[in-house]
């Protein structure tokens, strides 16, 4: 088991008031990535939460061949890299394929599992296999409970650091809904449960193009509404995209909240969260009342 990642996870899991996982939906260029963890660190240390820093090096599900999807395996690492090396932050990025797994064991401190490939037992077991903390993301098309499956898989494979994240439930067919029961559920897979809060609000395949085909839409002015009842029910960890310039990100742009409103919506999530006692189930008491 890797030390460091026993470490980092125990770290997240005592975090208070919760955890933040965020940064850029893909690497658009060293520069870019490098600004961006600089500032989205200025604002969690002056906050007093715990981030991991998170961007995609290839993103292998893109609603069309034509979108843009990164700067690869090889490039992407290296840059995570650098971000680790300049800012002292642990990073957290997705791989799709089995044999990714072990190079980005060596750069990344969580190696994330997208939703799409969330029952994917032989690539569950990489994953594991590199000691990593694992998160794994609920598929829009599964109930929680299978969530708890899924992280079995990672523990059998003899790795116990695994989370879980909602980041939604398909409605019809070009639309998420968030059903808050699905935070207390997953907590039936024993491990630290995240709240994907800009991922939920897409529209998949909800956007008609000029010229013909379809890309991803979504509604960035719900994202407050989310995040805050994810915090209110009490989930240990939130995974938020971010970037300085939404309207003109190559990927995910409408579900990317803005830099310049990152430090006002956290510190309202942190003013929730420190009142509500999501966390610790309420005891129901059904003996009779009585006068």
């Amino acid at each position: 088991m890797d030390a460091s990642s026993v470490a980092l996870y125990g770290q997240l899991k005592a975090a208070q008031p919760f955890f933040l996982l965020a940064g850029p939906n893909v690497i658009e260029s060293e520069e870019h990535v490098l600004k961006m963890a600089k500032h989205i660190k200025g604002i969690t240390t002056k906050l007093g939460l715990p981030l991991v820093f998170k961007s995609s090096f290839d993103k292998a599900n893109r609603t069309s061949s034509k979108s843009f999807r990164g700067p690869g395996l090889e490039e992407g690492l290296k840059i995570l890299e650098k971000v680790k090396a300049t800012y002292d932050l642990p990073v957290v990025t997705d791989v799709h394929e089995s044999h990714q797994c072990e190079a980005v064991g060596r750069v990344a401190d969580i190696i994330q599992i997208p939703a799409f490939l969330c029952r994917q037992t032989d690539l569950l077991v990489a994953a594991a296999k590199t000691g990593k903390i694992i998160n794994i993301k609920k598929g829009q098309f599964c109930a929680p409970s299978v969530m708890a499956n899924s992280a079995e898989k990672i523990r059998l494979a003899g790795n116990q650091n695994v989370m879980v994240c909602e980041r939604g439930t398909m409605f019809g067919y070009n639309d998420l809904i968030v059903d808050p029961r699905n935070f207390e559920w997953l907590r039936e897979a024993n491990c630290p449960v995240v709240a994907d809060v800009t991922h939920a609000l897409q529209q998949p395949a909800g956007k008609k193009l000029d010229g013909g085909g379809v890309a991803s839409g979504g509604l960035r002015e719900l994202i407050p509404c989310i995040a805050r009842t994810s915090v209110a029910v009490g989930v240990d960890g939130i995974f938020m995209e971010v970037h300085d310039d939404p309207l003109n990100a190559p990927c995910d742009g409408p579900t990317q909240w803005p830099l310049r409103n990152l430090e006002e919506l956290l510190e309202e999530l942190i003013a929730i969260a420190r009142v509500t006692k999501g966390k610790k189930p309420l005891k129901i008491d059904l003996t009779p009342f009585k006068e």
